[in-house]
């Protein structure tokens, strides 16, 4: 195999004595700040639209889109689970189990977060539970006292039941115990020095006596002489049968035609 002999360079055409050289274009100096050529001008953008967006990646390699997706799948897999609907018939039997063992009653609210109800179908479910029980006469009914749902024994089977419970005998309040039960309903928050000047004697006795009976409890103190001051519970509410004290009767056709009389005189 031959050796390849490199082509002979063509020699430069030479420069005769006294030929001109071409002359070379004059050069401009440059001013500070001009641009080095004419501007060109620049192609508007346009903004990404919405679903343009699809373009963009987030770390793990999905777009956005599709991570909008996924936690749109997620936020709806959640909202049908808290929306599961529970039977009626299981519904009313977890309402009765609760309702069994209460010792005070309880309100629609912590019924509907125990039972994961709403509670507008907590409020309605109790209704029925309450009609059921008046339509069938059974020996208990359900009833709506102190802001909650609680069983108690029907009015019709008294009897049956204190003869059972008291054997026939009942604790009653006395009469110094009810009126002093009376004042601290109706002036509710009271003093006990308050008490004993409307009622014209000492109520301490009594007072001790009504909050061993849990008719009424202590709620702080008065501001200006540190007395201890008493309301009613719910208890009292409870056993009258009333939501709250607003339901309590007015007093004003109990009074005496001369009251204004009788508050004037020493």
């Amino acid at each position: 195999m031959g050796v390849l002999e490199p082509e002979p360079l063509l020699p430069e055409e030479p420069v005769l004595p006294g030929e001109p050289l071409l002359p070379e274009e004059p050069v401009e100096p440059l001013v500070p700040g001009e641009p080095l050529g004419p501007p060109v001008p620049e192609e508007p953008v346009e903004p990404l639209l919405p679903d343009e967006l699809v373009a963009a990646h987030v770390p793990d390699g999905s777009t956005v889109a599709e991570e909008a997706s996924r936690a749109s799948h997620i936020d709806t897999a959640a909202s049908e689970t808290q929306l599961i609907v529970m039977d009626v018939a299981e519904l009313k039997g977890a309402l009765e189990a609760i309702l069994l063992v209460v010792d005070e009653p309880v309100g629609e609210i912590m019924l509907a977060q125990i039972i994961e109800q709403p509670t507008e179908r907590i409020v309605a479910t109790l209704r029925e539970l309450a009609a059921e029980y008046d339509a069938q006469g059974r020996g208990f009914e359900l009833r709506s006292v102190a802001g909650g749902w609680r069983f108690y024994t029907r009015t019709t089977y008294a009897a049956y039941v204190e003869r059972f419970v008291l054997d026939g005998q009942q604790v009653r309040l006395t009469q110094a115990a009810l009126e002093t039960l009376a004042v601290i309903a109706y002036k509710q928050p009271v003093t006990r020095s308050r008490i004993s000047a409307i009622r014209g004697v000492n109520c301490d006795g009594v007072v001790r006596t009504l909050l061993s009976r849990g008719l009424v409890e202590e709620m702080g103190t008065e501001p200006d002489s540190g007395a201890h001051l008493y309301r009613t519970t719910t208890l009292f509410l409870e056993k009258l049968g009333l939501n709250s004290v607003d339901e309590l009767p007015p007093l004003a056709p109990f009074l005496p035609d001369d009251v204004e009389a009788l508050a004037d005189a020493p």
